[in-house]
């Protein structure tokens, strides 16, 4: 897991923010830190964002609510608590906790929504994007025999044994020592101690009052915090039972969350993509196939008008086939002739090839020449150039010899 930023904003806006870096298990790595946002926000790359807000501003209660209230619990909580509320419902956000199980109470954090929007605003402006925002009193240490305080400059929070933090004015640390007595007293133990936090000007100002109520409980151990209560807090990030006041319309899109649904539109395209490739190739093998049985019809036709006789289009091919390798082998025969009588012609100008027909690898030939002598040298070039040429007639027609030469391979 990775390291937590604690960051607590200032209860008045004169104030400064205090921040902590804390490891997974709540240990700082380093002293805590004090001034704008703006500063904390080059702590945040590769941390979780805690954020504390002034409990004071925060009204933490566990109304009851029916076990079966199921979905409609965010719609029963705000009814629940509307006697305990000041203000309108409407202009307050409701975060509700996890309840206990066979538990009727729930959970309640309860925050108005343009304070929230104005601690959003800021920390978004600084470029501070939280994961998480508790009441700082939430993060009070639980203690299941002894009540747990922590007093502060004007404010003091309780936590008694296993009940809800209540913050009060400091001024009020009487009644605030008063519930951390009797939440004691109502204890599953049945002690009445008490742990109290505080600094050492606080200490020095409400320490009379502090020791006066000492009789009143088992014990009373005061820890003075040099540093603030940061430390305090951090100590419990791990097994945090606190309430995210983000939820809702206010719940934080973690970058997972965000890779994911990238990924996810990426994988649904890529089904799409492959989806349409199936479909093209099945398309054109169907065409093809077609394609390929209109050639067996044409195939067959063919073979039926050329060779008057019928045959499956298998067997037409392979004969229609032996046909046009018996052509190609004679028109490779017919090539090198008309090659050889083109070259013999240079030795009997005035000599032209009237008519020729090819047959079973000899070329007979008509030709025109100025006179007998002309024919006889073309048949003497054939014969030179490995050609067997035979004169076979010839007579004299007009001013010209007209002859006819049977060509063939081997002399």
């Amino acid at each position: 897991m990775s390291d937590w930023l604690l960051l607590r904003l200032p209860h008045a806006g004169t104030e400064l923010a205090t921040w902590l870096v804390v490891d997974a298990r709540g240990a700082p790595l380093g002293p805590a830190q004090s001034g704008p946002l703006a500063l904390a926000a080059p702590r945040v790359p590769g941390r979780r964002v805690c954020v504390l807000v002034g409990a004071a501003e925060v009204l933490l209660a566990e109304p009851e609510v029916p076990l079966k209230a199921g979905a409609k619990l965010q719609q029963l909580v705000p009814y629940a608590l509307e006697e305990q509320l000041a203000d309108d419902i409407e202009d307050l956000h409701f975060a509700i906790g996890k309840r206990l199980p066979d538990s009727t109470r729930v959970p309640v954090a309860v925050v108005a929504k343009a304070l929230l929007d104005q601690w959003l605003g800021e920390l978004r402006a600084a470029g501070i994007e939280p994961d998480a925002v508790y009441a700082d009193s939430e993060l009070l240490p639980q203690n299941p025999g002894q009540a747990v305080a922590l007093l502060e400059e004007d404010t003091v929070s309780v936590r008694p044994p296993g009940g809800t933090p209540v913050t009060l004015p400091a001024d009020a640390l009487g009644e605030a020592l008063e519930i951390a007595r009797s939440g004691a007293d109502a204890s599953a133990t049945g002690g009445r101690g008490l742990i109290l936090y505080t600094g050492a000007a606080e200490w020095h100002q409400h320490s009379a009052q502090v020791e006066a109520a000492r009789p009143h409980f088992d014990g009373i151990k005061v820890q003075l915090l040099a540093s603030g209560p940061l430390a305090l807090f951090a100590q419990q990030l791990p097994s945090v039972s606190a309430i995210n006041l983000l939820q809702g319309s206010y719940a934080p899109v973690s970058a997972r969350g965000a890779g994911f649904q990238a990924w996810r539109v990426a994988a649904i395209l890529l089904g799409c993509l492959i989806g349409l490739h199936v479909i093209g190739k099945t398309a054109e093998l169907q065409l093809l196939k077609r394609h390929e049985r209109q050639v067996d019809a044409a195939i067959r036709d063919t073979f039926r008008t050329s060779m008057h006789t019928e045959a499956s289009a298998t067997e037409a091919r392979r004969l229609m086939e032996r046909r046009l390798a018996g052509s190609r082998g004679a028109s490779e025969g017919l090539l090198p002739a008309l090659q050889a009588l083109a070259q013999a012609r240079d030795s009997a100008p005035g000599t032209n090839v009237q008519s020729m027909n090819f047959h079973a690898g000899s070329l007979e030939m008509k030709l025109s020449a100025p006179d007998a002598t002309s024919l006889d040298r073309l048949s003497q070039a054939l014969r030179s150039n490995g050609w067997g040429a035979d004169l076979t007639g010839g007579s004299n027609s007009g001013s010209s010899y007209e002859g006819r030469i049977q060509m063939h391979a081997g002399g």
